[in-house]
This record gives structure tokens, C-alpha cells and sequence, in this order.
């Protein structure tokens, strides 16, 4: 037995005998007077108060009682801190998966930043070559054009050209492209001179007097069609199919 049953068994002990005796005192001493009624339905009578066995029991189970409150509340303590420990695993995630979407981002942004610096150097390279060669191809530009007839410009290219049967091929093309004029200027294109290179600098290979020379002219158009189809009749086959070369 427990101290606590056993101070609860010996309170309830001595409140049964001190009604009892209350009860007993009065009938004796009360000899013909009215007997005063003691109404002893609301106390603990001895013979109610539990013995040893039940008081055991009874304090068990208030100790299973308490026992089961105790792991009860312990359960939902657990219960508690593992849900804030979801949470905080979750929103650390969270964070790390938002860094991480940051750092590739940034990282994109800084490639395709590199990228257009790359394109803009390379577009400001070409732009700088370019105005070197038309800064070339002006200081030639204000010489004087050649004194020639279109006859004299198809006896140079026969001269040059040397076979005649790459010459009549070489001419049926220059006679459709510029009608022999070695000035002739495509004001949609801006292809240039007896064989309308386009664009027209691309002469400035056979000689910086591509403006005004139709020799230099003759030159190129007729290394352009070796070079490309082989012969001035190869270029002419294919002229003929497409009406360009």
C-alpha cells in the first residue's frame, strides 16, 4: 500500500468512528429527553471505507491514470517537435532550392552577357574593317575614269581572257551584266562594273583602280569565273540556267 491510500484509508477510518461515537454519547446521556436523530447517511461509515487490497487498487489505477496523461502529453510533445522539425527542413529546402534557381540564373544571365559583348567586339571588328577598305577604296575612287570605247573594252578583255572561245562566253555574260559599261552601277544591289561584283570592292584584289579600270575589272571577273565554275563557258552554262552567276 502506498502512504498516499494508506493516509486516505486512515482519515476515512476516524471520520466513521467519530460519527459513530457522536451517535452512541447522545443516546446515553439523553435519558427521558427526545432522542435527537443524527442523520449519519451523508458520512462515511467504517464499514465503507475500502480495505488494503482496494485501496491498492483504486491508487493503481490512479497511477495508471496519471501514467497514461504523462505519455499522452509526451506523445503530443514529440508530435509537436517533429512537425516543427518538417518545417524547418522543408523551408531550409525552400531556401536552398532558391539560391539555387538564383545562382543558375545569374549565371545564364553572365553567359549570355559574355555572348553579346562577343558579338558586339566582333560586329565593331568588322565594322572597323570594313571603313579600312572603303577608306582604301576612296583614295582610288576620285582617279580619272579611263578614255575607252566599249569596242577597245572587248579587245582588252580578248586580249586578256586569250582563248576565243572563253571570250564569247566571257562576253555574252559582261554583254547582259553591263552592256560592256565598266561603270555600271545595280541600284538595288549595288553590284559594280563590267561583271557587277558584288559588292563592287571585291575587285580592289586585281588592283585598287577597280572603279575606274576595266582592265582590273576584266582581271577579276575572269579569275572569279575560273576559280567558281571552272571557265568563262562554265559560268555562262550556269548564267543561262538562272540569269546570274
Amino acid at each position: 500500500m502506498t502512504r498516499i491510500s494508506v493516509r486516505g484509508v486512515a482519515v476515512a477510518s476516524a471520520t466513521a468512528v467519530t460519527a459513530v461515537g457522536a451517535v452512541v454519547g447522545m443516546a446515553s446521556g439523553s435519558e427521558g429527553k427526545a432522542t435527537q436523530t443524527v442523520d449519519v447517511a451523508g458520512a462515511t461509515l467504517l464499514a465503507e471505507v475500502p480495505s488494503g487490497a482496494q485501496a491498492q487498487t483504486i491508487s493503481d489505477n490512479i497511477g495508471q491514470q496519471a501514467s497514461a496523461q504523462q505519455a499522452s502529453a509526451d506523445a503530443a510533445a514529440k508530435a509537436a517537435a517533429e512537425q516543427k522539425a518538417a518545417e524547418e527542413a522543408a523551408r531550409q529546402k525552400a531556401a536552398a532550392d532558391a539560391q539555387a534557381k538564383a545562382d543558375a540564373q545569374a549565371k545564364a544571365d553572365a553567359a549570355k552577357a559574355a555572348e553579346e559583348k562577343r558579338k558586339a567586339d566582333e560586329a565593331a571588328a568588322n565594322r572597323s574593317k570594313a571603313r579600312s577598305a572603303m577608306a582604301a577604296t576612296d583614295s582610288t575612287s576620285s582617279a580619272p575614269a579611263v578614255s575607252v570605247t566599249p569596242g577597245s573594252v572587248q579587245d582588252m578583255a580578248r586580249q586578256i581572257v586569250g582563248d576565243d572561245t572563253q571570250f564569247q562566253c566571257f562576253s555574252q555574260i559582261v554583254k547582259r551584266e553591263s552592256g560592256w559599261d565598266y561603270t555600271a552601277t545595280n541600284s538595288s544591289s549595288g553590284a559594280y562594273g563590267l561583271v557587277q561584283a558584288l559588292p563592287g570592292s571585291k575587285m580592289a584584289s586585281a588592283g585598287a583602280d577597280w572603279r575606274t579600270n576595266p582592265a582590273t575589272q576584266i582581271k577579276w571577273g575572269l579569275s572569279y569565273m575560273n576559280s567558281r565554275y571552272g571557265s568563262p563557258c562554265g559560268a555562262w552554262s550556269f548564267w543561262q540556267a538562272h540569269s546570274w552567276y
